[in-house]
């Protein structure tokens, strides 16, 4: 098995009468995708019910933000098929295929996902006006990019050692701390003493099972807060309250108020590709806002540990020092490292927002990023003016990115 980085490395070739035909209808499909996607998840849900229930996060697909996520995904995929001068799309398919292995997604869900998002194409865009040759060279982009991705995926199960799908494991939570800025952190082991749970890297995150009340279990993403080893994992939550429009967090709530010490509890193997180099030694800035500094958490765990010299610079955005999670022990990690400094904004003492001016921002240094979607907009784009590389900027944030996309 190819190993799995290299698969993204390489852009297939559309052929050259697909490729007109996609110049030619990317602005016709880009600007219907806000009516295409919806009907395209109403119709898979419709047909197969059990993955709404079970697999996709249902407050998502309440606001819509995992439709819009799909639709920028392909129209980026197909936008630099056709134009491989525009940024390669390695970062978004890696991020993709990453979610999917945490998820168990197999090769067959790509199917029912090609079913019902032509039809929907087809029904938005009319059959007068999908030709065959229109739905060729669709087809054949969604194919290169599922192909892409399957690839990718099968190579993230074997060198987890395990078939495609198969990365449930039940455990048991052996410890709950209630961080006093509300955020509850689990720590689980295996529920099978002779099958451990395994190392992973730092920044690196779990899925959690919920079965919730109403008989669906439903999935949610957590970065790993500990450091790997001794075969348990640690994970914090912050429970997700109920807003105008936004539904209160399902697994969350369920977790803060149903799970504790002693309690089973399903999980899936770890992935994730916002994770540091190990083997450098160049410095390390790591940012966030809110509950995104979880995976800093980790990093910082790491280091602590690990490579306690390397020049690392924490910078953190929080409502009020109270709201701060896991604020004390990102505290320690930090006091234990030698050349690492740290920054904190706080709305409460009106300065909500970043503010990178007069901060020495080393050139040579990894970026890491973790929270909203603007926040991660405000950061990027202060990264760049500093004359920061846009390669040694890496990001993550806990909702469907479409935004980050330019479709």
């Amino acid at each position: 098995m190819t190993a799995p980085d290299s698969v993204l490395s390489a852009t297939p070739e559309l052929e050259p009468e697909h490729a007109e035909v996609i110049r030619a209808t990317l602005p016709l499909v880009a600007s219907r995708i806000d009516d295409i996607t919806p009907l395209f998840y109403r119709k898979m849900f419709a047909a197969h019910p059990e993955l709404l229930r079970d697999r996709f996060n249902r407050g998502n697909q309440q606001q819509g933000a995992q439709q819009r996520a799909l639709a920028a995904s392909i129209a980026t995929y197909a936008s630099h098929l056709v134009d491989p001068a525009l940024p390669h799309p390695r970062e978004l398919l890696a991020r993709i295929g990453h979610k999917h292995a945490s998820l168990g997604v197999t090769a067959a869900e790509y199917r029912i996902v090609h079913e019902h998002l032509f039809a929907a194409i087809v029904e938005v865009l009319g059959a007068d006006v999908v030709s065959p040759a229109i739905a060729a060279a669709w087809d054949r982009v969604y194919w290169l990019m599922a192909t892409t991705l399957i690839d990718f995926e099968a190579g993230l199960y074997e060198a987890a050692g395990v078939a495609p799908g198969d990365v449930f494991r039940e455990t048991r939570v052996v410890e709950r701390h209630d961080d006093p800025s509300g955020v509850a952190v689990f720590v689980v082991e295996s529920a099978d003493p002779a099958r451990p749970l395994p190392e992973f890297a730092p920044g690196q995150y779990i899925s959690v099972g919920a079965d919730l009340p109403d008989g669906a279990r439903q999935l949610r993403q957590y970065s790993l807060i500990n450091h790997s080893g001794a075969g348990r994992l640690a994970f914090a939550v912050r429970r997700v309250g109920a807003e105008a429009g936004t539904p209160a967090g399902e697994v969350s709530s369920w977790l803060h108020e149903t799970i504790g010490a002693g309690d089973r509890l399903q999980i899936t193997l770890p992935f994730g590709d916002l994770t540091i180099d190990t083997e450098a030694g160049t410095p390390l800035v790591l940012i966030s806002a809110g509950i995104g500094i979880t995976p800093m958490a980790g990093m910082l765990e790491y280091l602590a540990a690990e490579t306690p010299n390397r020049r690392t610079l924490v910078l953190h955005a929080d409502r009020s020092a109270a709201a701060h999670p896991l604020k004390a022990r990102v505290s320690e990690l930090i006091a234990a490292l030698p050349d690492a400094d740290s920054r904190t904004w706080y709305q409460a003492d009106g300065h909500g927002l970043i503010d990178l001016s007069g901060l020495d921002l080393p050139a040579d240094a990894d970026y890491y990023l973790c929270g909203g979607n603007g926040f991660l907009q405000s950061v990027r784009a202060q990264l760049m003016s500093a004359g920061i590389p846009s390669d040694r900027v890496h990001f993550e944030l806990f909702a469907p990115n479409d935004w980050l996309l330019p479709v």
